[in-house]
């Protein structure tokens, strides 16, 4: 049998009472965690959900999410999760693009209210037929009065569940991407992209049965889904839950959990790094259990690397991947040295290349397009076989990602092709000149955009959030950053903000910043 549930039912037989997941007070065991999955499979069965259906899923890091995950999975549906940070109106778009049958939503926080929002798109969606409401506790009732909940889908069923018996290229999770370029698409990724994916990325942390991975990640979001908790899964190791991230909390359980590995985006780090009052914590308890840290999700400065590296004293390893890409295509490899500000080499089972705009592949140090090709590329974009066909061209997925290859071998993403700038005619690649204005002292965040402008096409703008207490005029940065890039390449336009727009997963949202 090939169906991912598979990894987790392993451990349920041969380590059924070590703990699987930490969140708050609970400490679940992969047999209590692989009994409530079947429960859930259960009570789906009973509603006719099987193989082929799709179930929709909206749940920020609790240990409910991974047990309807795996719940769905045991059936031979499919899973859809939804970012927590959805409108009804969109909602209602994803249940009915990926022809939900059945779809789970936390209650949410008065903050975030995601049963409302999630029921409000569920009523919109005429072929979307069942509702569950995620409450906090399995006996809560439901905020919304007739729906039904998740303790009541689960009351009374088996405990035990036979998976059913799924092929390797049977589609086991549908992730919307973006949509930063129009209508999210939803990428269609098999039993066994998934299942590579969280071996490789198990062996590319060095992810030991004994060791503790947080998972502050969005468990939505395919990079904590499969780098993290599915790797996790996979080992047998031991998973601590974190909803949300907050850098007060997450050096309270790095110290009181012993973490060994972290995951997370580079603003992250940033926050990390920038959190004051680190003298309450055990520094040196919780750098010396700190095996590895990872970045991925967007390109870490290379000033925030070295930061961080010498204040947490443990090495962050970059590695570049996509939705698409289930998602690991490269990462920065044991046993080669270290190059900040490279995504590293390719992953085992997966080629890339450089192409230019004509599918040529390109030379040593010479830009164009990563794409890449193997065991990691999705199925296609569900129901868009116009845009699989303009995505996956002869086998090699084009990744929309500028970057290049240097002479050891090395990848560099140099930036997105949607945001790179042309002023009068010149290429801009944004991630440069972030780079070196992440160098000035006074600068604690920056994102660079491209804005309109008559003479010019576009005009290059920096937003900019200052470190506490410091204080530059936006002359000054100009004119500190003209000095030390080609004259095409500074920004001509300073914003100071006290904060960037991010996303659920923690990139920075600049179509927000270019929307305005």
């Amino acid at each position: 049998m090939f169906n991912l549930s598979t990894i987790l039912e392993h451990h349920a037989r041969s380590t059924p009472n070590k703990e699987a997941l930490i969140f708050a007070d609970k400490r679940i065991t992969f047999a209590q965690f692989d009994a409530a999955s079947n429960q859930i499979a259960n009570g789906l069965a009973a509603l006719g959900v099987g193989h082929g259906d799709k179930v929709a899923l909206t749940c920020p890091n609790l240990p409910y999410f991974p047990m309807i995950y795996f719940g769905i999975l045991k059936t031979g549906a499919t899973v859809v999760p939804l970012s927590v940070l959805l409108k009804r109106q969109e909602i209602a778009f994803h249940l009915q693009d990926s022809d939900a049958k059945a779809y789970f939503c936390f209650t949410g926080t008065p903050e975030m209210p995601m049963a409302q929002e999630g029921f409000a798109g569920f009523e919109m969606t005429e072929s979307c037929k069942d509702f569950f409401m995620i409450t906090p506790a399995f006996t809560d009732a439901s905020p919304i009065a007739g729906t039904q909940t998740l303790g009541t889908l689960m009351a009374g069923q088996s405990p035990v569940f036979q998976s059913y018996f799924t092929s390797p290229d049977d589609t086991a999770v549908i992730i919307y991407t973006s949509g930063t370029t129009g209508r999210p698409k939803g990428a269609e990724l098999t039993h066994s992209n998934l299942l590579l994916n969280a071996i490789l990325s198990k062996d590319l942390q060095d992810l030991g049965a004994d060791d503790k991975s947080m998972l502050v990640l969005p468990l939505f979001h395919i990079f904590g889904q499969t780098v993290c908790m599915l790797a996790s899964i996979y080992k047998g190791t031991t998973a601590v839950l974190v909803p949300r991230f907050d850098a007060e909390m997450v050096l309270t359980l790095m110290q009181n959990e012993k973490i060994t590995h972290f995951a997370g985006v580079p603003t992250m780090y940033w926050g990390l790094l920038s959190y004051p009052d680190t003298h309450k914590f055990d520094m040196a308890a919780i750098k010396n259990n700190l095996k590895i840290c990872m970045s991925g999700g967007a390109a870490l400065p290379v000033q925030v690397l070295h930061d961080f590296e010498q204040k947490f004293d443990v090495p962050i390893l970059e590695g570049y991947g996509m939705s698409e890409g289930s998602p690991v295509v490269t990462f920065n490899q044991k046993g080669r040295p270290r190059k900040p500000g490279s995504i590293g080499w390719p992953v085992w089972g997966v080629e890339v290349c450089i192409m230019d705009e004509n599918g040529n592949q390109l030379g040593a140090n010479e830009k164009g397009e990563v794409c890449y090709r193997g065991h990691n590329v999705m199925k296609g974009y569900y129901k868009r076989p116009d845009a699989t066909a303009e995505s996956i061209i002869n086998g090699w997925l084009h990744s929309g990602d500028v970057g290049y290859r240097d002479e050891d071998g090395y990848y560099y993403i140099v930036d997105r092709t949607k945001d790179m700038i042309i002023r009068g005619g010149y290429n801009v690649y944004p991630r440069e000149v972030e780079e070196l204005m992440m160098q000035h002292t006074a600068i604690s965040m920056v994102a660079v955009i491209g804005v309109p402008d008559y003479e010019y096409g576009e005009e290059i703008k920096a937003c900019v959030v200052l470190k506490p207490g410091a204080e530059v005029t936006d002359k000054e940065l100009i004119t500190w950053t003209k000095d030390r890039i080609a004259s095409y390449k500074y920004p001509r336009i300073i914003e100071f903000m006290s904060s960037l727009p991010m996303g659920a997963s923690g990139k920075i949202l600049k179509r927000e910043l270019r929307a305005r």
